[in-house]
């Protein structure tokens, strides 16, 4: 049996106007599915990337999103340095997000954060990194615990090394 069907203007016109109203849903869709905006970090449940150890601090933590959306969560900011440097394309990131030492869990922009290495403040990697969201929060705790200040870039040359 064979079926015919009659393209008449009409019948176009709303067939055009269907395939319009999908691909504007398809498309709206694809754009909430491909947000570059940070996931909450699930402390005691999500693994670090890099080492595949539990999240637990929170002082500690850090996180990327890709310009894709993908997240990438830490239990240290050395772990997520060291997978920044192994990668060596900042290019494809769209966040890069540390938490604010002294505060619970705040995160912030860390290619602004001030980062201080400190034998006096442990971190879950034991290499002793923290991060500031200001110079001078970082300053003061330098101040009284000693220490070496370092802003993202020299961090990650210090883990190029």
């Amino acid at each position: 049996m064979l079926i015919f069907i009659k393209f008449t203007p009409t019948f176009i016109i709303t067939e055009m106007k269907n395939l319009k109203i999908l691909t504007s849903i398809s498309l709206f869709i694809l754009l909430l599915s491909c947000k570059v905006e940070p996931q909450p970090i699930n402390y005691g449940k999500d693994a670090c990337h890099f080492c595949k150890m539990n999240i637990v601090d929170k002082q500690h933590a850090a996180q990327y999103v890709t310009k894709k959306g993908k997240q990438f969560k830490f239990d240290a900011i050395e772990c997520m340095v060291n997978d920044v440097v192994a990668k060596n394309d900042e290019n494809l990131i769209a966040k890069l997000l540390v938490a604010d030492y002294g505060t619970d869990g705040n995160m912030v922009d860390a290619t602004t954060a001030t980062y201080l290495i400190c034998k006096e403040i442990k971190s879950p990697m034991g290499a002793f990194l923290s991060a500031f969201s200001t110079n001078e929060k970082a300053m003061e705790t330098k101040n009284k615990l000693g220490g070496d200040i370092y802003t993202w870039t020299t961090l990650k040359d210090k883990y190029t090394d």
